[in-house]
Parts: structure tokens; sequence; C-alpha cells
């Protein structure tokens, strides 16, 4: 029998009390299974969320909750709610990164949430959010279910710069190496698809917004895109963007699964996170410069 929402929330809980006291006894073999747990008891969380939204949850929590029809474009539509009652702003880029399954920049972020509800989503407003999550972190540990984080680079293992990503994905996930841009903007575009689709078979028409994202994806993709057609096939931008994915696959995946190594043996859990202190941060915290 699958666990509770209450019964994981008590195991993630207990999980982090483990971690603390693995990591303050340097015991690393420990340590790194029990963030493994964590990791698995977090991913259950939020199917358990999913499972709890009712029969759409097939929309991954980027279903507006109770969706309506609306009387102008058919397309669902949260309830009004007052100003001060909005989804807080890491909730949302939370979906919108859900949807497109790879670190994405503040600007694809905002279109793809405002692509697929009615509320708005400023990409300004995520100017901090990364560092504010990663204070959050510092001081709380595992405390929430999921942190709006950093992409890591490849090389240097220090934030990707203009890329967000989610906690909850492993590192290998969050790794940007030289194929990992293209890799990543596939990923997207398949996520893309794959909402339209679900939208459409739950018999909510797809808002022209999301149309209009996809469609851009589609026309950088060879094979995606049918001029001839009103709008994208999403079968076909998926079935396109898998193909030239397999391209890519095997040589992203190495580099990515190599720097992922590095940084679990190399950082420590909130710089796995967050990122290594770049040059410069190092330098300054160490009195030096960089003449």
């Amino acid at each position: 029998m699958a666990a509770s929402l209450e019964e994981l929330e008590q195991r993630m809980s207990h999980l982090r009390t483990e971690l603390r006291g693995a990591v303050r006894a340097r015991d690393k073999a420990e340590a790194a299974r029990i963030r493994r747990a964590l990791r698995e008891a977090e991913a259950a969380w939020d199917d358990a969320l999913e499972s709890e939204a009712g029969p759409d949850d097939e929309a991954l929590l980027t279903e507006p909750p109770a969706p309506q029809a609306s009387a102008a474009t058919g397309a669902p539509r949260r309830k009004e709610r007052p100003a001060h009652g909005s989804i807080p702003v890491r909730e949302q880029v939370h979906q919108a990164l859900t949807l497109l399954g790879a670190p994405a920049s503040p600007k694809l972020i905002s279109s793809t949430y405002e692509a697929f509800f009615t509320e708005s989503l400023v990409a300004t407003k995520l100017a901090s959010l990364r560092r504010d999550e990663e204070r959050s972190f510092s001081a709380q540990g595992y405390a929430r279910p999921y942190y709006i984080c950093a992409a890591l680079t490849h090389d240097r293992l220090v934030p990707a710069r203009g890329l967000l990503a989610l906690s909850t994905w492993p590192v290998e996930r969050r790794i940007i190496g030289p194929l990992s841009p293209r890799t990543d903007f596939l990923t997207h575009a398949v996520g893309t698809a794959e909402q339209i689709q679900r939208l459409t078979t739950a018999g909510h028409p797809a808002p022209d917004a999301a149309w209009r994202l996809l469609r851009r994806f589609a026309l950088t993709i060879p094979g995606a895109y049918d001029a001839a057609a009103p709008e994208p096939d999403p079968a076909r931008v998926i079935a396109a963007a898998h193909a030239e994915a397999a391209v890519h696959q095997q040589e992203d995946n190495q580099q990515r699964q190599a720097a992922a190594q590095r940084a679990r043996t190399q950082l420590a859990d909130v710089q796995q996170l967050f990122g290594a202190a770049p040059m410069r941060d190092a330098l300054r915290d160490a009195g030096g410069s960089l003449s």
C-alpha cells in the first residue's frame, strides 16, 4: 500500500535528522545512503501529491486546480483569487520546470508558465529567487520538499549562468556540458508537446500561447514542423526531438555523469545544489584579488 503524504513527510523529516547526524559524524557512506533514501522519499512525495490531485493528475501539477473552461478560449483556467492569494513565485517556477524537464532560463520559465496558466510570472522576479533558496537551504537543510537551485557547469561545477533547476533532479540532470544546451532544448520541446497532449486528452484545448511556444521549438528541430499544417503536431515534435537527441545522448550523458561523480565526491550538499563558489568569490572570501 502506497504511503500517504503525511507518512512520507514524517519519513523525510526523519531522514533529514539522520543526515545531519551522519554529516556531523563525517560518515560519508552513511550520508550517501541517506541522501539516496531522501531523494526517493521526495520523489514518492511528489507522486503522492499528484495522485491526491484527482483523476487529472497526469498534468504533473501543471494543471490548474479545479480547472474550468474559459468562455473565451476553452482552455483551463484557475479560479479567480485576490492578489494576496496568488501562487508563490517558487511554486510557479517549480511547475514550469517540472513541465520542461530540464534546466531553463528565467525567460523560458516565464513563457512556459504563462503559456499554460492564466496567472503571469514576471521573469525579473526570478533574479533573487535562487539566492533566497540557497539561504533557506543553508539555514534549514532539507526542510522543504524541493528547492529552486542551479544548473552546474561540467568543468568547474559552478552555477551555470542564467539557468535554474530543481533540487529533486539528480545531479546528472542539472549538469551543463558542451552538448547539454541542445539536448535540454529538445527535452523542453518534448515536455511542451506532452503537456499539450495531456490537455487535449483531458478535453481542454491548449491555449494559443502554448501552441506558439511549441511552434518555436518545432521550427528548429529537423522534421518536427510541417509548414502546411495550421499548428505543429505534438506527436511529430516528440518523435523528431527524440530522433535528434539520440545523436547527442551518449556523449552528453558521459560528460554529465563524469561531472556528477566529481560533484558528489568533491562538493558539500549545498554546493551540489547551488554550485561551488566561483573563483572571484573564493578569492574575495580569502582576502585575495584577481590581479
